[in-house]
């Protein structure tokens, strides 16, 4: 009889296995991983075996086509303070609801809507920009697409309140970095960094219950915006999501929708710096397609290298590199 081995993976160190190495450069570690190890890679961190997925047949089975035997990990709850149940988050027979809800705001005509909001407040940051100047490209798309996300979700223009929205968005995003330490402080020890990211925390939850409070107070009326759709929105029996989960939704949307997106487009400008060759084709489509004019959701069809670029630099750079599910059946399959 033949015995199947497991995946092969790294060794790891006797405290933390092979945490170490990932904490120190995560999307790298696991880069190499692939290389050496092939398309699954087992993996120990702090005692507990993961597998690292490489081939897309077997992401889409996880993610696709099995998703319900693979759940959501403890990992996603540590991030509960702020985001609550929220849709990235929950999970089973609530995640669906909350997705059927949640389903018609993104909407194609509902997108084509915010289309328009991003090109407007491009255009607009745009203006300050000057030949010549130096910009901190990151800063600069964290703000934009911080000032975007608050008009898309909340109709609200959050310009002049960005940055103090921004400080309070950047210790909450240092949070969960530092989950991939050795050892983590439980959140009720007041530690200089605790105490950091709960005052972050409680000026976050400030801003969106007062949205919500003073939207309940003027009528529930479609404003155009996510937060519109997500209090109009009804399930089978009638019932709305209660400002519980109004906020976790919110929370969700506000701080995921703008951090990814601030992210992939600075990694974008930074690719295309160091390609010449790969900048000017990028500028001859805009101005062959475009000739100047603000861009629309019609005209992203013809840009099709615009998109290629996008792509590349998220395959490389991704915003959010891992997704990580739990199941006690997956290794008998994967063999």
């Amino acid at each position: 009889m033949r015995t199947l081995s497991g995946p092969s993976g790294p060794k790891g160190h006797l405290l933390g296995d092979n945490l170490r190495e990932y904490a120190r450069d995560p999307l790298g570690f696991l880069s190499r991983c692939a290389r050496e190890y092939g398309d699954i890679v087992q993996l120990r961190f702090m005692g507990q075996t993961f597998y690292l997925l490489s081939r897309p047949d077997l992401i889409e089975y996880v993610l696709v086509e099995n998703n319900r035997n693979f759940t959501k990990t403890k990992i996603l709850k540590r991030n509960g303070r702020l985001l609550g149940d929220g849709l990235l988050t929950s999970q089973g027979e609530f995640w669906r609801r909350q997705r059927r809800l949640a389903q018609p705001a993104f909407h194609r005509k509902r997108i084509t809507a915010y289309g328009e909001v991003m090109a407007d407040f491009a255009e607009r940051s745009l203006e300050g920009w000057r030949d010549g100047q130096t910009v901190d490209v990151h800063e600069e798309m964290t703000r934009l697409t911080l000032e975007i996300v608050a008009k898309c979700l909340f109709d609200a223009d959050v310009g002049v309140e960005a940055r103090d929205v921004g400080r309070a968005m950047k210790v909450a995003l240092e949070d969960f970095s530092s989950q991939r330490r050795l050892i983590r402080i439980p959140k009720n020890i007041p530690t200089l960094h605790n105490l950091r990211f709960e005052r972050a925390a409680r000026r976050l939850d400030a801003i969106v219950h007062t949205i919500i409070e003073e939207r309940r107070k003027s009528g529930e009326e479609d404003r155009g915006d996510l937060l519109s759709m997500l209090m109009l929105a009804e399930d089978e029996s009638g019932e709305r999501m209660t400002d519980k989960q109004l906020r976790d939704e919110v929370m969700t949307l506000f701080l995921a929708g703008h951090e990814t997106t601030a992210n992939a487009l600075a990694w974008t400008f930074w690719l295309l710096s160091s390609n010449v060759a790969a900048e000017a084709n990028l500028a001859e489509e805009l101005e062959r397609v475009l000739g100047g004019r603000t861009p629309t959701m019609a005209d992203l069809p013809r840009l099709p290298y615009v998109e290629r670029v996008i792509k590349e630099s998220m395959r490389l750079y991704p915003p959010a590199g891992v997704k990580i599910r739990s199941s006690d059946t997956l290794l008998g399959r994967l063999r």
